[in-house]
C-alpha cells in the first residue's frame, strides 16, 4: 500500500464486504488488523507510510521476544 490511510480504507471496503457475505473469518481477520493499524496510526500522527504487520505487532507489543532491539 501507498500509505496507512489507504490500508486502512481498503480494510474498511473489505471487511463490509465480509459482514455483508457472512464471512467470519475475514469479518475477523479485518477487524482486528483495522484495529492495529488505527492504533499504530494513533501513536505515529505524523507519519504516513504503511507500516509492515511486524511494525504494528511491535508497536501493540513491545516487549515481544521478537521486538526487542540490543545495543551491542
Amino acid at each position: 500500500m501507498e500509505s496507512i490511510e489507504t490500508h486502512i480504507a481498503k480494510d474498511r471496503e473489505e471487511l463490509a464486504r465480509a459482514e455483508a457475505s457472512g464471512d467470519e473469518a475475514k469479518v475477523r481477520h479485518y477487524a482486528t488488523e483495522l484495529e492495529g493499524l488505527e492504533t499504530y496510526r494513533s501513536h505515529h500522527p505524523g507519519e504516513h507510510k504503511d507500516p509492515t504487520s511486524l511494525e504494528v505487532h511491535c508497536d501493540l507489543n513491545p516487549e515481544a521476544p521478537e521486538c526487542r532491539v540490543y545495543d551491542d
